[in-house]
């Protein structure tokens, strides 16, 4: 699924199409995880006016109506003139003054949705803040792991705790610190749990700079892949060398998750076992 620096490199890479007009809407499939509104064609006229990222959601502003876009687990926008041949799984067409943007989703779990008081509501009210704004600190996350005895890696996938922290980026941050996926979030120290908001923060960053990661299909709207997978050290490595002390890498699944840690650069001590966690070391898990 693409994460948050899989999201905010498709939304940079719509920004051309900021002040454009749409001419058409072309809706070839409505079933998505909620069914596309029927009422598309009032986008038709109207200037994208712009566009921003909560969580995983791109908010497009029209002139007059806003739209929530999702990618689901395997959504992607592409820019392309009008006369490109269609893919099988291009579902939703938008017309503007100087190029076309297509909405591809083989799996259907993205939505196209206006943004209405309910689905606002329902979908962004409750999240937690965007992990690179001032707002998730240190101070901020202590306080909402305090009382979480789930593994720590469940926690900070929490939308609920911060938003956009998905598995790949998850893993990453706590296999750099050293942190067992599994360790209680309520044990934590302040110490590591300051390093661990610097670490997201750097991993997610870092991210965006090299336009995300393509494991399997992803691209941005320019066709462009993402390079942030050639740095992986953990996710979707188990049974492979760790890098640092060429222990074995293993996995456990927690949250229904896979998590891939190093036994001797994150060990877990027995008194932090309250999770429970299936382990496996054949093959590659992602």
């Amino acid at each position: 699924m693409p994460e948050l620096p899989e999201v905010e490199t498709t939304k940079t890479s719509l920004l051309p199409l900021i002040g454009q007009k749409v001419v058409s809407v072309q809706v070839r499939e409505s079933r998505l995880r909620w069914a596309i509104p029927e009422d598309m064609t009032r986008l038709e006229g109207q200037k994208l006016i712009q566009l921003t990222r909560r969580s995983k959601y791109i908010l497009a502003e029209f002139e007059h109506d806003t739209m929530l876009w999702h990618l689901g687990m395997s959504g992607s926008f592409r820019l392309c003139e009008s006369d490109t041949e269609l893919r099988k799984h291009d579902h939703v067409m938008i017309q503007f003054e100087d190029i076309q943007l297509r909405y591809h989703d083989p799996r259907r779990f993205g939505c196209i949705l206006w943004l209405d008081q309910h689905s606002q509501s329902k979908l962004i009210d409750t999240l937690g803040p965007e992990p690179l704004s001032d707002s998730f600190n240190a101070a901020y996350l202590a306080d909402k792991l305090k009382s979480k005895n789930v593994g720590i890696k469940v926690a900070i996938m929490d939308n609920h705790v911060m938003v956009g922290v998905g598995n790949i980026y998850a893993t990453e941050s706590l296999f750099h610190l050293g942190i067992h996926p599994a360790q209680p979030a309520s044990s934590l120290s302040m110490h590591q749990i300051e390093k661990l908001v610097s670490e997201i923060k750097r991993i997610l960053k870092q991210a965006i700079d090299l336009g995300g990661s393509t494991l399997r299909d992803y691209s941005n709207a320019m066709g462009e892949n993402g390079y942030f997978q050639q740095t992986l050290l953990a996710y979707g490595r188990t049974g492979e060398m760790c890098v640092n002390c060429e222990t074995t890498l293993e996995n456990l699944k927690l949250g229904q998750r896979a998590s891939v840690f190093c036994p001797q650069c994150q060990p877990l001590k027995p008194s932090q076992i309250t999770v429970k966690a299936s382990k496996s070391v054949q093959g590659k898990n992602q």
